[in-house]
């Protein structure tokens, strides 16, 4: 009865976990980027035009927010049939239509085949890194990512970075997305966990957008300060503040406001702070800083040089024959290559690979395999080290561990 009554808690407990799980994923969580293209487009023109019904004032304001858009992309004169040729949407941000009259807000997108030649072909290409874009909003208090919907995610999804020169990886949010891809991440130092995260979404390195909002009152002015972040050390590059005069026009303010981060990110790229971590791409066709490659270099020195010595204990382990060789002394064998199981505190990701890093770096470690890994707890690795496990302990305790001994297990800590 006892056995069962286990199986049964089990089961309980192994769906109830299921299904949290599946609640933090589940839902309409995710917005989807709308498609890239190079098409030019030019967004926020006001018009505000009457005529004898409301639709002839609609069809006379698309005609003059066409124009606006013309000569705030430095066109040259052409007809009005020749505009309209070149214009292949208009984007409707916000609009208000009256019996005689037509107020809006408008964007348009000219087709870039058609309007280039007259605009002086097309805009310099595309070089950046593709960059995986974490849009982050702070809100009375609270840090979101992908975790729910929100209008700064929607900007960034409603933008199009097609005449761009940031290769822009936008996530959706849905389903694992708002568990990978939280403010939690942003502030993760571990390379390994941003080589893992960058490679799932096809990155070479991240940007973080963030905006926080301030309500000076229930449906009064809203203040958003930007930051533009980007890198596993989420490095500031820099900061704005935009105000809107209330909640409605939010998300214009915000609209405006990724434009504006993209102008960051491009001045970024051109005074070449925005290249990806080197740190990131080890082991890449990318070039590494210097002092990172001399100390890979520094490792491969060390690794070749306990390779040779391996070799010569392997060759002097033939000890010759004492009966024909009466003047020769015996060799001693080498010591034999045990696996030990070490138990390491990991409060943190800075801890767990300063402990790996330092571990590799004990003489006699021929190899390390991490077998368990559990962050603010202990983790566990399987050590091969050529000696008995009380030498390594002590070679340990050299660098600063408290070590527990066992049965070929360690337990170490700071």
């Amino acid at each position: 009865m006892r056995w069962f009554v286990a199986a049964a808690l089990a089961v309980m407990l192994l769906g109830g976990g299921y299904a949290l799980v599946l609640a933090q994923v589940a839902g309409e969580r995710g917005i989807a980027p709308t498609a890239s293209s190079a098409d030019i487009e030019v967004r926020g023109i006001e018009v505000d035009v009457r005529a004898d019904t409301g639709v002839e004032a609609r069809d006379q304001a698309w005609r003059e927010a066409q124009r606006k858009a013309w000569d705030k992309v430095g066109g040259p004169a052409i007809s009005d049939s020749q505009l309209a040729g070149m214009v292949s949407a208009i984007v409707i941000q916000r609009e208000r239509i009256g019996p005689k009259r037509y107020v809006a807000t408008l964007g348009v997108t000219f087709d870039r085949q058609r309007a280039g030649r007259f605009l002086g072909g097309a805009r310099a290409s595309r070089n950046s890194a593709p960059m995986l874009v974490i849009p982050v909003m702070v809100s009375g208090g609270v840090y979101t990512a992908f975790e729910v919907r929100n209008p700064w995610q929607r900007a960034w999804a409603e933008f199009n970075p097609g005449t761009s020169r940031i290769d822009y990886v936008r996530p959706s949010g849905a389903g694992g997305d708002s568990l990978l891809l939280s403010y939690g991440q942003t502030g993760r130092r571990s390379r390994a966990w941003w080589r893992s995260t960058l490679d799932q979404y096809g990155a070479a390195d991240a940007l973080s957008p963030i905006v926080r909002l301030e309500h000076a009152f229930p449906g009064g002015p809203v203040t958003g300060t930007f930051t533009a972040r980007y890198g596993p050390d989420s490095t500031a590059i820099e900061t704005f503040t935009m105000e809107a005069n209330s909640p409605g026009a939010l998300p214009e303010m915000l609209t405006e406001a990724v434009v504006r981060m993209d102008s960051i990110y491009e001045a970024a790229l051109e005074s070449g702070k925005l290249q990806p971590d080197p740190t990131l791409r080890l082991g890449g066709s990318g070039r590494v800083d210097p002092a990172l490659q001399r100390l890979i270099e520094i490792g491969r020195a060390i690794q070749a040089r306990d390779r040779a010595e391996a070799r010569a204990a392997a060759n002097a382990a033939i000890v010759p024959d004492p009966a024909t060789q009466p003047d020769s002394q015996p060799t001693q064998a080498p010591a034999a290559v045990r696996s030990v199981t070490v138990q390491f505190a990991t409060p943190d990701a800075v801890t767990f690979d300063a402990t790996l890093s330092t571990m590799r770096q004990v003489p006699g470690v021929r190899g390390l395999s991490v077998t368990s890994t559990a962050m603010g707890g202990t983790s566990v690795m399987s050590v091969s080290f050529s000696g008995e496990p009380s030498a390594l302990a002590e070679a340990l305790r050299q660098r600063g561990f408290a070590v527990r001994e066992g049965s070929g297990t360690l337990a170490i800590s700071r």
